[in-house]
């Protein structure tokens, strides 16, 4: 019989260990018995924990959707004006834990699972809403309301871009450069609607 406590820490190591065999493998490729491997743990204890392989992804996700948040969470409360917090939300979805390789991986295919799998399109639809609504909240202030939800959607799109760009280039991120492409968008928005 397992110690207490040893389901969190199995389930961190299959989540873990997912980011990092999607990584090496693609989703399609690879197994829930290919994962329970690299975490340490029989396939059969990975099926309990979490069901199926779209359930381990759904899992994963839930996992980074919640350091995303906390990451931009952090930030935004070192922020102290409107354009401040933009720019917290910003350097947090490129934030080191979040913009790496096998990470980057994971949400690419956490982007496909969307498509097809109504458990990853609810929590893709989360996320894009907290990103839309954490970055419309402050542009209002700087801006009228329409025009703070087109660069809303307009940033959105390209913090998404980045990241499919790396992910399909397999070239090392550079989330300094990833950051201010996106501020340099927001700065051009910004003062192209104020003339």
């Amino acid at each position: 019989m397992p110690k207490l406590g040893m389901e969190p820490i199995r389930r961190r190591a299959l989540i873990g260990a997912t980011i990092e065999t999607i990584h090496d493998r693609g989703f399609s490729n690879v197994t829930v018995g290919q994962i329970a491997r690299r975490a340490g743990v029989s396939s059969a204890l990975a099926h309990h924990y979490f069901g199926s392989k779209d359930d381990l992804l759904a899992a994963t996700m839930r996992h980074l959707l919640d350091a995303l948040g906390g990451t931009i969470a952090d930030r935004l409360k070192r922020a102290t004006s409107p354009r401040d917090r933009i720019s917290a939300v910003i350097a947090g979805n490129f934030a080191a834990d979040q913009f790496r390789p096998a990470t980057i991986s994971a949400w690419l295919a956490f982007y496909v699972q969307a498509q097809t799998t109504p458990p990853a399109r609810r929590l893709h639809r989360i996320y894009a809403r907290r990103l839309n609504s954490n970055l419309v909240h402050d542009l209002s202030h700087l801006t009228t309301r329409d025009e703070a939800v087109a660069t809303a959607e307009g940033a959105a799109a390209l913090i998404d871009g980045l990241w499919i760009r790396h992910a399909l280039a397999g070239d090392k991120p550079d989330p300094a450069e990833a950051i201010a492409m996106v501020e340099r968008f927001v700065d051009m928005s910004l003062g192209m609607r104020r003339h």
